[in-house]
């Protein structure tokens, strides 16, 4: 049975994206891309052009699973509180058309991917050529999308 994955880096500025599907051992980049809320609009703004970003997602491409990124804590807490702001938008965006969302920590990911917690971005990236190599993601918000949602597919293949 093939399972749809939407896999989401939240953020305010750029929101990575990608879908993949995988059965079993098999896995296929469908997708990727970068949801880019303008820089002038106010902050709510911005949060709405993330939710109908994702909603728009949604309804495209019709995912079975969402997987997103936990809010890594920064030092500057207005930073973290404004990052977890985007990660509603999406998480509300997904949820709203009742489909499941996974959320997974930084170093979960690079796990489930590399096998070590604090492997670096040139090891993420290789291992996402190496399982999806029809991926090309041109932005590093587009690359860490591909990686959550592939990490996704190695966490929940078992289960």
């Amino acid at each position: 049975m093939t399972k749809r994955v939407l896999g989401i880096d939240p953020g305010l500025l750029h929101t990575g994206w990608a879908v993949i599907d995988t059965a079993g051992q098999t896995r296929k980049y469908i997708a990727s891309g970068v949801i880019l809320p303008k820089t002038t609009l106010p902050f709510a703004e911005r949060l709405v052009t993330i939710f109908r970003g994702v909603s728009e997602l949604c309804e495209t491409f019709s995912p079975d699973e969402c997987s997103i990124e936990i809010t890594f804590v920064n030092k500057n807490p207005k930073t973290t509180l404004i990052l977890g702001h985007a990660r509603a938008a999406a998480i509300v965006a997904v949820a709203n058309r009742n489909i499941p969302v996974f959320e997974y920590e930084p170093n979960k990911i690079k796990k489930a991917l590399t096998g070590a917690g604090h492997a670096d971005k040139t090891a993420i990236d290789k291992m996402v050529q190496i399982l999806l190599p029809a991926a090309r993601p041109k932005t590093a918000d587009e690359a860490d999308a591909v990686a959550i949602a592939l990490a996704h597919t190695n966490m929940t293949r078992f289960i």
